[in-house]
């Protein structure tokens, strides 16, 4: 049975007050003492009803009878049905709940959207990575520095167990779910409170949605059970109605953002949703923090982490994301279109077209951006947090693409995690490392992220890193000189880039890394490009430069030229180290004369440096165990002239000069091949055609001669394999000997091994210094021309 309500009588009500005057207790005071909140007490005073165990508190504490001045409220209906009183309660939230928690506004968002618009659906991994005994060894066989997925240090395929994270909600009625930043976890609670609020998800509760930060600033520090009270008296539901509610297990309870409360406050906090728990245990709790934060441990409670996004997660979040988008604009020039036209019919079959082709460009858009995405394997690394993947979209909305300049995006994304996610909601967090500016994180970050880039550790243990963040703080003004304090400021350090950040992450147990490879990328090329004197930046660039072969530095060059003010000197060092890679070799310096002694010998329009690298790729194709019916690979010539390199792609070129060169090879090639099939018909189909492009000349007339060596039509392929058997290497050097003598190519290098793995690396080297020409860098004219008309040129 519910217990009644009283309220005092006008003469009690007099009464009490006066009783109340001569306590000299202010309400908050006599609130606490009753254990109630001071709403309740107010209600008392002005003769309306409260719960009569709070009534008769009230008047044992004024020193009167309370059945002198008690005047008895009829008992509350919805208080006899714990069903109905949760329905009840839950239709007096649901609107104040859809406008707290409905929508999204985060970054630079110009309107807010609505969650439901958006939502993906989140994985939870049940066993935290941070804590599992794993050695650098073990993380390590998962990682793939080439990995097209955004997966490069392998996380994904750590035999993770994922599972709904609304599945782990119905499961585990003590939930305390961990994330990084920007991981999703404010999102995910706004979303289960919306979902429960209208019975879809543990639709027998009535979800409470708190934000820890809120309730630990509250005036007079009051207790959750108190602060939940007060709460719900906005809506009209009383305390003893809550009382019930929670006495029941009939909550949710949502907490978000333990991480967010001040360090003074944080104790008192824990401390109070303990006790909270204790007397309410009945209910079910979800309460969100950092990943870092170990602050926050709550006994009965079950830790799981919000997982990164997988790629299919991505792909829906972000057809979400610009059907939303549009939806928002159509919403817009709806509205607008009816204040202009109200009188015209014509209205609804308009905006009908003009929903149809919305749709269109929506899926177009999504399809543009993911196709990007896939394209660029680095930027995808990022998407896999929302929070990013959010930035990503932005960028993309604004622009229609991804900013050309890598640099300046994964500098906003770093932005965005180390100022402004925090600042946009107002948090100011407990700075450990308060003394640093965001500069000095900066190149805190960026002293980190060259020493182990140069040491190629991608994970490193927690006493290495403490270690370099030491030897930092050591050379900082007023700093600890103590080692022993040192330690434990680099400890605090690393723990507050963690837990603030999330750009430094514990993998397993000891073991960190960069959040993402992007970033220590971009900071290993910071950290070059901000010397302190020109002196020290030369020498930076010339230790840069001395790994230009080396392809994990290959993005380094890329995101460093665009950092530098001005790029000449970077590139012109790239350029004579690249030149210097075959100087001392004469047979491939020969090499390197014969590419451009045939370029000048072809009459096309192209780039000449673009000619040569075709050549160079034709003659290399074998020499440098590239796939020799893969005659398309033609990165550079493609960084270098498009037009050309769009004709090679069509298969165009072979109306060309060069295209009976492409052909020639070819046929010489699949003629070599033939030792090792028993399928003839690649090799004569590309004969025939050498043979229609050569007519009326002379070279046609020698391979004319030529194919009458071989088996007639009326031979079968057994038959030509016979003869080839017996014939086909006599050919084969007959057909080359012709290509050397009227084209000169087709010539029989014979590389060693090491030169032909010289060779490609001077191609790969030659083709990053064009992508660097090619990136948003600035560069003047002069440099530019000079390093384009000296490319594979002999030294």
């Amino acid at each position: 049975m519910a217990r009644r309500s009283l309220k005092l009588s006008e003469l009690g009500r007099q009464k009490a007050i006066r009783a109340f005057q001569r306590t000299e207790l202010t309400q908050q005071q006599l609130a606490e003492e009753v254990g109630c909140v001071r709403q309740t007490v107010g209600k008392f005073f002005a003769g309306k009803p409260v719960d009569q165990t709070i009534f008769k508190e009230i008047c044992f504490r004024l020193d009167f009878d309370w059945e002198e001045v008690f005047e008895e409220e009829p008992q509350a209906p919805e208080l006899q049905n714990i069903d109905t009183l949760v329905n009840n309660i839950c239709t007096k939230l649901r609107l104040s709940l859809q406008d707290q928690c409905g929508t999204i506004r985060v970054l630079d968002m110009s309107r807010p959207i609505e969650i439901s618009d958006i939502y993906t659906e989140v994985n939870i991994l049940e066993k935290i990575p941070r804590r599992k005994n794993l050695t650098i060894a073990e993380l390590l066989q998962q990682f793939s520095p080439e990995a097209e997925n955004g997966d490069r240090l392998g996380l994904n395929r750590l035999n993770e167990e994922r599972c709904p994270a609304e599945e782990a909600v119905r499961r585990y009625p003590k939930l305390t779910i961990l994330g990084k930043p920007g991981s999703g976890k404010t999102t995910f609670l706004k979303y289960l409170a919306l979902q429960c609020s209208y019975r879809d998800l543990l639709g027998d509760l009535v979800p409470i949605f708190l934000v820890a930060r809120h309730f630990s600033e509250s005036e007079n520090q009051p207790s959750l059970r108190e602060y939940i009270i007060k709460l719900l008296l906005i809506f009209d539901v009383s305390e003893a109605q809550t009382a019930k509610l929670l006495n029941e297990g009939r909550a949710l309870i949502l907490i978000d953002g333990i991480d967010e409360v001040k360090a003074e406050d944080v104790l008192r906090v824990n401390q109070e949703i303990r006790n909270f728990y204790c007397q309410y245990h009945r209910n079910r709790f979800a309460i969100a923090c950092r990943t870092a934060v170990r602050k926050s441990t709550l006994d009965n409670f079950t830790e799981v982490e919000i997982a990164d996004f997988s790629y299919q997660q991505i792909e829906s979040f972000v057809q979400k994301w610009f059907t939303a988008k549009y939806h928002t604009n159509l919403g817009r020039t709806e509205s607008h279109c009816h204040v202009i036209c109200s009188q015209g019919e014509e209205i609804d079959s308009n905006l009908a077209c003009l929903t149809k082709k919305g749709d269109s460009e929506t899926v177009y858009e999504a399809e543009q951006f993911l196709a990007q995405l896939q394209a660029n394997h680095r930027i995808q690394e990022l998407a896999t947090n929302p929070l990013l993947l959010t930035l990503l979209c932005l960028e993309f909305e604004d622009n229609g693409d991804f900013p050309s300049d890598r640099a300046e995006l994964y500098g906003c994304g770093i932005a965005t995690l180390m100022r402004k996610w925090d600042a946009k909601r107002g948090i100011v967090r407990d700075r450990v490392y308060q003394k640093l500016s965001v500069q000095r994180k900066k190149d805190l970050l960026s002293n980190l992220a060259l020493i182990t880039f140069e040491r190629q550790e991608f994970l490193f243990k927690q006493k290495d890193i403490e270690k370099y963040i030491a030897d930092y703080l050591r050379n900082l003004t007023e700093s600890e000189t103590d080692s022993r304090a040192l330690q434990l400021d680099s400890a605090a350090v690393l723990k507050s880039i963690e837990t603030q950040h999330g750009i430094l992450v514990e993998r397993a147990r000891g073991i960190y890394s960069f959040s993402h490879l992007s970033f220590q990328e971009y900071f290993t090329a910071r950290k070059i490009v901000t010397s302190s004197s020109p002196q020290e930046l030369e020498k930076s660039l010339n230790n840069l430069v001395a790994r230009i072969t080396e392809k994990n530095w290959r993005e380094i060059f890329l995101l460093a030229v665009g950092m530098l003010p001005q790029a000449d000197c970077l590139l012109l060092l790239m350029k004579a180290k690249i030149d210097n890679l075959l100087a001392k070799d004469a047979y491939l310096q020969e090499f390197l004369t014969w590419v451009n002694e045939k370029t000048l010998t072809v009459e096309v329009t192209f780039k000449a440096a673009a000619v040569r690298a075709f050549y160079f790729n034709l003659a290399c194709i074998q020499q440098t165990n590239r796939n020799p019916k893969n005659y398309r690979n033609c990165e550079l010539v493609r960084a270098l002239d498009r037009n050309l390199f769009i004709l090679v792609m069509l298969g165009n070129i072979r109306a060309l000069d060069i295209g009976l060169d492409e052909i020639l090879t070819l046929a010489c090639d699949r003629a070599q091949d033939l030792r090792n099939t028993d399928r003839p018909y690649a090799f004569l189909g590309a004969f025939a055609l050498a043979c229609d492009r050569a007519a009326n000349s002379k070279l046609g007339q020698a391979l004319q001669k030529l194919k009458q060596q071989l088996p007639g039509d009326r031979e079968s392929e057994a038959e030509f394999q016979q003869w080839w058997q017996q014939n086909g290497t006599a050919w084969t050097n007959q057909l080359r000997t012709i290509t050397i003598n009227y084209r000169n190519i087709g010539h029989n290098w014979q590389f060693s091994p090491e030169q032909a793995q010289a060779l490609k690396n001077y191609y790969e080297a030659n083709q990053l210094l064009v992508e660097c020409l090619n990136s948003d860098c600035y560069i003047t004219r002069e440099v530019r021309q000079e390093i384009e008309a000296t490319l594979l040129l002999a030294k």
